[in-house]
């Protein structure tokens, strides 16, 4: 491994909130089952539906004690990642809850991955689901 996980540097949150403050969760929960969909279809090449599915039933265990009802979704082992059922805790949450444990989640995943596979590879893999860090866009900002 070529960098330790803790060198990862800290990526804007994937899912948001609308400034409306929003309660219906639905879209809150489609978008974060379409990343985890991504994100099992980019790493699948690498570790496997095996591979992905006990990443994020791990990332699920590390984010259910600020998130009790996840652990509803802690089922034995798992071939791959249910994103249906994952859908179904989601909606049963305000927007604003679905937000912050769904990034909570991808927050875990990141730095599980990244101690096993390096930063870097990590990095890589990861900016194309959900975009790159402050850190790369700002080569892109033309008044600098």
């Amino acid at each position: 491994m070529s960098q330790d996980s803790h060198d990862l540097p800290d990526w804007p949150a994937p899912i948001t909130v609308p400034a409306t403050g929003a309660a219906d969760s639905r879209p809150v929960a489609d978008a974060i089952v379409a990343l985890w969909t991504r994100i099992d279809l980019a790493l699948l090449p690498i570790v496997g539906h095996r591979g992905v599915a006990a990443l994020y039933q791990r990332s699920l265990k590390l984010t259910a004690p600020a998130h009790p009802w996840l652990a509803v979704g802690l089922s034995g082992l798992m071939a791959e990642v249910d994103t249906e059922a994952l859908h179904r805790l989601l909606m049963q949450q305000t927007a604003a809850e679905a937000a912050e444990a769904g990034n909570a989640m991808f927050h875990q995943f990141r730095h599980l991955l990244a101690s096993l596979i390096g930063s870097s590879l990590t990095h890589r893999l990861l900016r194309g689901i959900w975009g790159p860090p402050p850190a790369d866009t700002s080569a892109q900002d033309p008044s600098t």
